[in-house]
């Protein structure tokens, strides 16, 4: 494996950080408030087939 020295190390981590896509403000708040808007409605979601599935339960075991 051929060694690197630091100054080309140093320049292969620039080239390579200025590839990546960095979100606009905008963008981060628009999917920060989406993600916030999909996990309270999966909250919702789940907490209902819970409910549900505690009564069936419940009614199952009433009747033993």
């Amino acid at each position: 494996m051929a060694k690197t020295s630091p100054g080309e190390f140093i320049r292969q981590v620039r080239t390579e950080t200025s590839k990546i896509y960095w979100p606009s403000r905008q963008e981060t708040v628009t999917t920060a408030i989406f993600v916030g808007i999909m996990t309270v409605l999966l909250a919702v979601f789940f907490l209902g087939i819970d409910a549900l599935f505690g009564w069936v339960v419940s009614s199952i075991l009433s009747l033993l």
